[in-house]
């Protein structure tokens, strides 16, 4: 309940408190590429079920049908002003909506696509018993993830067999040990990997 509290509170304080930022990164996505500010993205929230998280547009139009990875520093289907918005992770702060209409927190495993879900095994499931959040043990852990799967050959293979096995114990961690100043501390940290 506090948590909710929380989400809900601050996610509307920033909403309100960055929307003329939000209104320049709008102009900025838009002028930079055609497609539109937004990219809405269906990903696995609590309890298996689908829902639409809210991200500033970073490729180009139609890029995920060429795949759902990022790979490295420059993938070809990253516009300009996408660069700018992943390295400091503003691409994210749309998904303040996702918090407070409820489907997600601040701090909870980041929710994955239904086609990586569908390899989970019944542990690796429990993930899905929580809210997703924005940000988590793992991001931090995988900040660099993008890099990291840039360097490899297969970056899908080494994405399934590697980093989201990996991903998910860490999260399973956090499952079974959360507490709301334990939240407070991965947003600070958070905030830290981005800036520092």
């Amino acid at each position: 309940m506090i948590k909710r509290i929380f989400d809900f509170i601050f996610s509307f304080a920033g909403l309100i408190i960055i929307s003329p930022f939000l209104l320049i990164l709008v102009i900025i996505v838009i002028i930079d590429s055609p497609g539109g500010a937004f990219y809405l993205q269906k990903r696995v929230g609590k309890n298996n079920k689908d829902f639409s998280l809210f991200k500033f547009r970073t490729m180009h139009k139609n890029a995920d049908k060429k795949g759902l990875l990022t790979v490295g520093g420059r993938d070809g289907r990253i516009t300009r002003a996408g660069y700018f918005l992943r390295k400091f992770k503003l691409d994210e702060l749309p998904q303040l909506i996702n918090v407070f209409i409820g489907n997600m927190s601040f701090v909870g495993p980041r929710p994955e696509v239904r086609k990586y879900v569908e390899m989970y095994n019944d542990e690796q499931k429990k993930v899905l018993s929580v809210k997703p959040g924005i940000t988590d043990v793992a991001s931090i852990e995988y900040f660099n993830e993008n890099e990291l799967l840039g360097k490899s050959e297969n970056p899908e293979m080494k994405y399934i067999n590697e980093v989201m096995p990996d991903k998910l114990k860490l999260n399973l961690q956090y499952i079974n040990s959360r507490s709301f100043i334990k939240d407070i501390g991965i947003i600070v940290k958070t905030i830290k990997k981005i800036f520092v």
